[in-house]
């Protein structure tokens, strides 16, 4: 939980929100990146009229106090400067073969959602596309190597794996990466029939749409 107990100055001026320069306070309410309830949204035309009337001092101590407050932001700005691509994937692979090959005792959680969230902040950053994909590939096969020695029951394990194979497919077509990344979407799917998987048949149609 995190909560803002001091003044903040919400600088929106247009619609029924608070004037630029006065402050509000933000209260004992969850304000982690979304905006309380009470706060008018604004769209992106009267945005746009709100910057352009800023001065350069204001707008650069407005994103200054982005960077600081909203952890996105932070991230956005230190991806923009230093788009260090490879040391992300590196990270991103790092942790999802821990979901599946911890490197203690414990047990493996075999989370989906920790490689969602890696590609999720690829794709909002603008990572290139050929190593987003490979990061969505390398999701699956580590998970089928983990399914190899220890077979989940649970139906939304392989559910869950059908909607990343069919993001990775999708995704690699977009971008036009078929030609690079096909064979691997085609062993993912052979993998899928060969481990016996409950939905196989569902990796070979999403296969055969984007072929």
């Amino acid at each position: 939980m995190c909560f803002f107990n001091e003044k903040v100055n919400f600088a929106y001026g247009v619609g029924g929100g608070v004037p630029a320069g006065k402050n509000r306070t933000a209260g004992r309410s969850d304000f982690c990146g979304k905006l309380p309830p009470e706060v008018p949204s604004m769209s992106k035309s009267k945005l746009k009229k709100y910057l352009k009337d800023l001065k350069k001092a204001q707008l650069e101590e407005q994103v200054l106090e982005l960077y600081e407050r909203f952890a996105e932001v932070k991230t956005y700005y230190d991806f923009a400067f230093n788009p260090k691509e490879d040391k992300l994937v590196q990270t991103a692979k790092e942790k999802i073969y821990k979901e599946y090959f911890p490197q203690t005792r414990r047990r493996p959680k075999a989370r989906r959602s920790v490689a969602q969230k890696h590609i999720k902040q690829f794709l909002l950053l603008g990572v290139d596309p050929a190593l987003t994909a490979d990061v969505m590939l390398f999701n699956l096969e580590t998970a089928q190597d983990y399914a190899r020695h220890r077979p989940p029951s649970q139906a939304a394990f392989y559910k869950s794996m059908h909607v990343s194979f069919k993001q990775a497919a999708a995704h690699c077509a977009l971008y036009g990466l078929l030609p690079v990344m096909f064979s691997r979407l085609i062993a993912v799917t052979e993998t899928a029939k060969e481990l016996k998987w409950m939905n196989a048949d569902r990796f070979e149609e999403t296969v055969g749409e984007v072929d």
